[in-house]
């Protein structure tokens, strides 16, 4: 703390809806993501983040940091076991884009299929807290669900849940779901790779709109060249911002990491990280300047999905200049959810 009594705090410049929001109560500082590094962290007691910032030992050893609050879904870029021996509070921002994210994966779906997508079979791979979003909204457009997340059969029971073997043979459409992890019995990393692809029976799509490491890049070129896979809807890459071109070009959809940016989604995740760090030092919680609902719409139709969103747009702009993948997304003109 600072010796005005007033923490001093690291914001990322580039979350939205923040700015002013922590100046009355604390030595706010607002730095790209270029600029958060272990000097400018040495004399921060917070700092709240984005993904684009690697919290490990590097940047926060030496540090009195005693919280990070990541505006996002995600946790693969902080070192949380670090962290914890740290002493460093870790926390982030749960379901806050999820209706986005639904709503990028229906439209994306109805983009390429049109808006009579009754019969169709979906498998859901992870069904949290997007998962049942999609699952409620593909339902209610006429979808088959097919629902895959080891980790809650196990816990609920198997009643209502499938393997993704099961996924692979009978989905039309494939979207993962799930958060991205390299260990353990339910590791995520390369979900989707040449062994999973081989168990493909009715070419379907493949939709990665949760991390870029949950599919093989290599594999889904190949199944798409082999036509094993019919289309690739990739909005998280692997090797972001340096996305493979091949891919780019032969996916159906392409988009720069948007999914989940609704203005809905940005104002709840900013409110939940502000929460987190004002809690941390028992400050006053500022008031938001925009409201929005806490959840997901609860009915919707095909019609009203596609009127929400175009997709194309977004893979239009990116074909054109892959070079800006962080431009792009960073200056994302935020859309309204459905």
């Amino acid at each position: 703390m600072t010796d005005n009594n007033r923490p001093n705090i690291i914001i990322e410049k580039n979350i939205p809806f923040i700015h002013g929001l922590l100046d009355d109560v604390a030595d706010v500082r607002y730095l790209s993501a270029d600029e958060i590094n272990a000097d400018t962290m040495r004399l921060a007691d917070a700092l709240i983040t984005r993904t684009r910032t690697r919290c490990d030992a590097d940047l926060l050893e030496g540090s009195r940091c005693s919280i990070i609050a990541s505006a996002t879904i995600g946790l693969d870029h902080v070192d949380t076991d670090y962290c914890a021996k740290a002493g460093i509070e870790v926390r982030n921002a749960p379901g806050c884009n999820a209706p986005a994210v639904a709503q990028y994966v229906l439209a994306s779906i109805i983009s390429v299929y049109g808006s009579n997508t009754a019969g169709l079979t979906l498998g859901i791979v992870g069904v949290g807290n997007v998962g049942r979003i999609v699952e409620s909204w593909a339902l209610q457009t006429g979808m088959n669900v097919l629902r895959c997340d080891p980790p809650r059969a196990l816990v609920e029971g198997a009643d209502g849940f499938v393997s993704i073997d099961e996924v692979a043979a009978n989905a039309d459409i494939i979207t993962f779901h799930t958060p991205y992890t390299r260990n353990g019995e339910y590791a995520t990393h390369h979900l989707f790779d040449s062994r999973l692809a081989e168990k493909l029976l009715r070419r379907p799509m493949i939709i990665n709109s949760a991390r870029g490491p949950i599919t093989d890049t290599a594999a889904l070129k190949q199944a798409l060249a082999d036509g094993i896979v019919s289309h690739a809807v990739i909005d998280c890459w692997e090797n972001e911002p340096h996305i493979d071109l091949e891919l780019l070009q032969s996916a159906s959809i392409a988009t720069p990491h948007i999914a989940g940016y609704s203005r809905q989604g940005k104002i709840r995740a900013t409110a939940m990280a502000v929460k987190a760090v004002v809690d941390h030092f028992s400050l006053p919680m500022p008031q938001m300047k925009q409201n929005v609902r806490p959840g997901a719409a609860r009915n919707v139709s095909a019609e009203e999905i596609k009127a929400s969103y175009n997709p194309l747009t977004d893979t239009e702009a990116l074909r054109l200049h892959p070079e800006d993948f962080e431009t792009l997304r960073n200056h994302y003109n935020l859309r309204e959810e459905v």
